[in-house]
């Protein structure tokens, strides 16, 4: 027991933090989530050198949202554009109706972000709306209804403006006669796995009936529905760069409206549409002198965002597929094609109650059998959102986070990736699973947490030591959910401030332990705030 217990000390200090800081949270005032009964609750986070913002990504909570807005290499290719982001858990709306309330909601929630972080211009900033699959609708249509604050719009995994095949699986909403998004440069993406023609057929349509909307394409070669492979985070980050390009004043003023320009779409490209494996493709061209078929094809900036479109294409076509399972106790799991997640697996968590294996393997394309039929390469394990972190490529562990531990939907709803990219014989390979974990633990002995209060730091400071216990004696974990700063085991380090924050910044973390099946039961989770306040030899 000694030394199961001390493996797993030894995971816990290699493990892996997935979640980067989000330096401010604002309570969504104006809307109430069916999934908790309560206000969502939104994230900001802001590049810490950035001495102005000049736009703002804005997330809503489904899936995908979570890997793109935590990789580190997303981050700093926004910071290097002064662009910040905004994630709201749970979702304020899927489709962005504004007689809900959600756009007064969305208007104030920027406001208090304005208010509580010092970048006033957030009051004003322009806005890249970004969803996934059942949130990839919103960006549309928010964009419809805010035409002279949206920079760009970025459809992840999802749909058509004004698509009649909505991910969330209900009616979309009219635009009326006059609204659209003319000028506005939109990004639609679909994974060569997941690919549907019906979802591709309306943008194509809607890109012939409205000749001056900006409609970007890209099928997302050798992926599927769930991931974000940095190639893609990085197409999603040069597409919001030449919208800043394009479109951001270098005289915008920081207390008032940003005026941003119209998009001229005959100064673009165009470029065929994806059509798998076909190899003869009319040449990429400037828009008056594309010599291809015009309702099959797609706008882009310039040469350089046509160009890397062809580039991934030509990379992926004409290879071999490869296949990806999972085995849990030296067996096989079970391949489900009929479901959304193809793989549903057991958790079976070893004597913490918090860490759990899974192998990904090569398969055959029924995932019945193992396959020597592959690159024979690693196979990357990734998280794509709930609550786990990836300690290595076999080993995971229950981790909770900012979403917090009261969502009856997704509190226990884990989803991950095993992925492999292939080599110049073997397309990628892509493969998702899901868990749900059983939350609470309500069998066995009950157990509190008591975490102390803790002091008010100044600007100096670089960590705090937690202390938080429990009284069945087992390890207590923690979460930053806000505030410029992570967590490392039992230490708060506090992370770079932007240069123009507002002092004092409140810092939340939250104690919790998830206790053991049949055993010990989950934990109250106990919050406490403190401040970062100016240094006293200021």
């Amino acid at each position: 027991m000694k030394k199961i217990l001390f493996q797993i000390m030894l995971l816990l200090c290699a493990a892996y933090s997935f979640a980067g800081e989000w330096q401010w949270s604002v309570v969504v005032k104006g809307m109430v989530s069916s999934e908790t009964d309560r206000n969502p609750e939104a994230f900001l986070w802001l590049p810490p050198k950035a001495e102005r913002i000049k736009a703002v990504v804005v997330g809503q909570h489904n899936m995908s949202e979570e890997t793109l807005f935590e990789m580190d290499s997303f981050r700093q290719k926004l910071a290097e554009m002064g662009v910040g982001m905004i994630w709201i858990t749970p979702g304020l709306d899927q489709q962005w109706k504004v007689e809900t309330g959600v756009q007064k909601a969305f208007e104030a929630m920027m406001n208090d972000f304005a208010a509580i972080s010092g970048y006033d211009e957030l009051r004003y900033v322009p806005i890249v709306p970004l969803g996934h699959s059942a949130m990839a609708t919103y960006p549309w249509n928010f964009a419809a209804w805010n035409p002279e604050r949206t920079l760009a719009i970025v459809s992840l995994h999802g749909d058509a403006p004004r698509t009649n095949l909505c991910g969330y699986g209900r009616e979309n909403l009219e635009w009326g006669r006059t609204r659209n998004i003319d000028g506005i440069p939109g990004l639609m993406i679909e994974g060569e796995y997941e690919w549907w023609e019906a979802r591709v057929n309306p943008a194509l349509a809607f890109r012939m009936k409205y000749p001056d909307s900006c409609i970007s394409f890209l099928c997302d070669t050798g992926r599927g529905h769930f991931d974000v492979s940095v190639p893609t985070a990085e197409y999603i980050a040069l597409f919001i760069r030449k919208a800043i390009e394009w479109r951001h004043p270098d005289d915008a003023q920081l207390d008032k409206p940003v005026s941003l320009k119209k998009v001229d779409v005959k100064a673009g490209w165009l470029a065929e549409r994806w059509w798998g494996d076909k190899a003869k493709r009319p040449k990429a061209a400037p828009y008056n002198k594309y010599k291809g078929d015009r309702h099959d094809a797609f706008w882009y900036f310039d040469e350089e965002m046509a160009t890397l479109t062809e580039d991934r294409y030509r990379q992926h076509r004409n290879k071999k597929m490869q296949y990806i399972g999972f085995m849990q106790n030296g067996e096989l799991t079970r391949y489900n094609s009929a479901s959304h997640v193809k793989a549903s697996l057991r958790f079976l968590p070893h004597d913490d109650g918090l860490t759990f294996n899974i192998t990904p393997v090569f398969t055959d394309s029924l995932r019945t059998e193992l396959s020597d039929d592959n690159t024979g390469g690693k196979i990357t394990m990734e998280r794509v959102c709930g609550p786990v972190e990836v300690i290595n490529d076999t080993t995971f562990r229950i981790s909770f986070y900012r979403m917090g531990m009261y969502n009856p939907r997704r509190t226990a709803g884990i989803t991950m990736l095993a992925s492999n990219e292939g080599d110049r014989n073997y397309k990628g390979a892509v493969q998702e699973l899901s868990i749900e974990i059983p939350y609470r633990n309500t069998v066995g002995r009950r157990q509190y947490i008591l975490f102390p209060g803790i002091e008010d730091v100044s600007v100096d400071t670089k960590e705090v030591k937690l202390n938080a216990v429990s009284d069945c004696g087992l390890p207590v974990s923690y979460y930053v959910k806000s505030g410029p700063a992570v967590v490392e085991g039992d230490i708060l380090r506090i992370t770079d401030i932007p240069v123009r924050a507002k002092l004092p910044i409140e810092i939340t973390v939250v104690a919790w332990q998830y206790g053991i099946g049949g055993k010990v039961c989950t934990a109250e989770p106990v919050e406490r705030k403190f401040l970062i306040v100016p240094s006293s030899t200021n």
